[in-house]
This record gives structure tokens, C-alpha cells and sequence, in this order.
């Protein structure tokens, strides 16, 4: 873990945002006291690694540390994956009633990316499900012209297009689903296609008040058979405290970018598995 994106972590986390944490804290006391399903679906603008149907209030400001650590299965030759952490740094605005924009930059292929998500539609009694649109753009620049003579700006460019549709069953449990368009422009593998279809599912289970457990998953219908990467796959335990969300998870993916973990996923489970957690914090 590198000791600048620590000490970000440290100064901001340490702001005093009373407001925002009231904020959070009052929608979370809201959902143990109504019956209703028209509450949000799902606390933060993740599942695990899958985006949720969570879409940024007008002018809030969050902040998002992630990490994950390298492979569980070298043990203590990097302590368990420890010395070698993908680190992702994002901030997301909410500029419009649900509509949101993002950018952040991940350590891993050092690749800046970009979002907007849109909430086209929400659930309610008169309509049973969430409907929320998402774009990412990522430029990856670790690759070096010594590599690929003939390397251009858009060979680092990778994209991806999900629609999200989440229902919230009950106060307990929320699911979702989520067709997704994945664009390489630079693909390494002969056989891999440029162009991918993938289907994402993600799911919630409140364990109490403060605390859930999450899992997602995403098939990727245009995945060749002897590609040497899989289909992400990640557990989770959300943790909410006033301001913040604490996630723990354990993936087979390092990458939290789109593009990184529905193409990329390095790890098989069981075998190769990354333990990570996102801090989530409104300003």
C-alpha cells in the first residue's frame, strides 16, 4: 500500500462532514423503520465489483478508496497478497437529479477512466423494478511504444455499456441484473474479441441494521474456451457507519475497472483469489 494514497485517505476521511453523515445515517434509520420498497435497492454504488442501481443525490461528493491486494495464495512470500495492491482512487459527483459522473485512476495498467450514470427510472407501487444507465471510457497507460511499434492513442482505449436493473423484494433483499456491452480496442490474446456481450447478476442480503452481505457475478458470452482469463466472481460484507460504507471483499479479479474485471479476471476460485475492500465516503 503506497503511503501517498494512505495519507489522501487519512486527511479526507478526517474531514468534519457532519451533515453528509446525518444525511446517510437518516436514510439508513428510514429503511429500519418503513415497510416500503421504494427505498434504495442498495446502499452503495456497488454490489461488489458490479455497479448498483445507487445513483449519487444532486450535489454530494463521494469519494472511493479501493484496494485489492494480490493473489491469497502466495501466503507470506508477499503476505498474503499484501505487497502487491492494485489501488483505485475515484470521485463521483452527483451534477444532476440522477445523474452522476466519475473519474478515478487505478494502479493496476495505470488506467484513468470515466462514468456517467443515469437513473431512468426508479421502483415504486406503481413500477416493480430500478432502471439505471452506466458508461465507463478507460485509458490504459502502461503500454509503451517499445512493446507495439505501431501503438496509438485509441489501442488504449477500452469501454463499457451496462444497463442495471435491480428490484428490491423486501427490507432484506435486494437483486440485480445487468446486460453489458465490453469494448477492447487492444485485445492481447489472439482469439479474444474486440467486441464482448457479458451478463452481470448481483444480489444483497441485509444481516442487520448496519451490515450486509453481497455477491456478484458476471458471464461473458464472448469469452473463447482456452482464454486464460475467467468470469468475475465476489463476495462481500458491507458495513455502514454514518458517513461511510466499508466493504470487504474477495474476488477473482484485481481489477475494479468494467473493462478490467469482465475481460481480465486473472484469478480461478478456490485457487487464485484477491481479498480487497472499498471505503466509501459523502461529502
Amino acid at each position: 500500500m503506497k503511503k501517498p494514497f494512505v495519507l489522501l485517505a487519512i486527511i479526507l476521511f478526517s474531514i468534519n462532514t457532519i451533515k453528509a453523515q446525518e444525511d446517510l445515517l437518516n436514510e439508513l434509520e428510514g429503511e429500519t423503520t418503513e415497510e416500503s420498497y421504494e427505498q434504495p435497492a442498495f446502499k452503495a454504488m456497488k454490489i461488489g465489483n458490479l455497479q448498483s442501481t445507487k445513483v449519487a443525490a444532486k450535489g454530494d461528493l463521494y469519494l472511493y478508496v479501493s484496494h485489492r491486494f494480490g493473489t491469497l495464495k502466495d501466503g507470506l512470500t508477499t503476505f498474503f497478497g499484501f505487497d502487491n495492491a492494485n489501488t483505485k482512487i475515484q470521485l463521483v459527483k452527483g451534477i444532476f437529479n440522477g445523474v452522476q459522473v466519475g473519474v478515478s485512476r487505478e494502479s493496476i495498467r495505470k488506467t484513468y477512466a470515466a462514468h456517467v450514470k443515469a437513473k431512468l427510472k426508479g421502483q415504486s407501487k406503481n413500477f416493480p423494478f430500478n432502471i439505471v444507465g452506466y458508461a465507463t471510457a478507460n485509458v490504459r497507460t502502461d503500454l509503451r511504444k517499445e512493446q507495439f511499434p505501431l501503438l496509438e492513442f485509441g489501442d488504449r482505449m477500452s469501454y463499457a455499456t451496462q444497463l442495471l436493473i435491480s428490484r428490491r423484494f423486501s427490507n432484506k433483499f435486494s437483486f440485480e441484473i445487468a446486460p453489458t456491452f465490453v469494448r477492447q480496442n487492444l485485445v492481447l490474446e489472439p482469439f479474444q474479441k474486440h467486441n464482448q456481450l457479458a451478463l452481470g447478476f448481483g444480489g444483497r442480503m441485509k444481516l442487520s441494521k448496519r451490515m450486509s452481505i453481497n455477491a456478484d457475478y458476471v458471464y461473458n458470452f464472448s469469452r473463447h474456451k482456452n482464454s486464460v482469463y475467467n468470469d468475475p466472481l465476489t463476495f462481500g460484507l458491507d458495513i455502514e457507519t454514518g458517513g461511510h460504507v466499508f466493504q470487504l471483499l474477495f474476488s477473482n479479479a484485481q481489477s475494479t475497472n468494467e473493462p478490467g474485471f469482465i475481460s481480465n479476471a486473472e484469478g480461478k476460485w478456490f485457487e487464485d483469489v484477491f481479498f480487497g475492500f472499498n471505503i466509501v465516503r459523502v461529502f
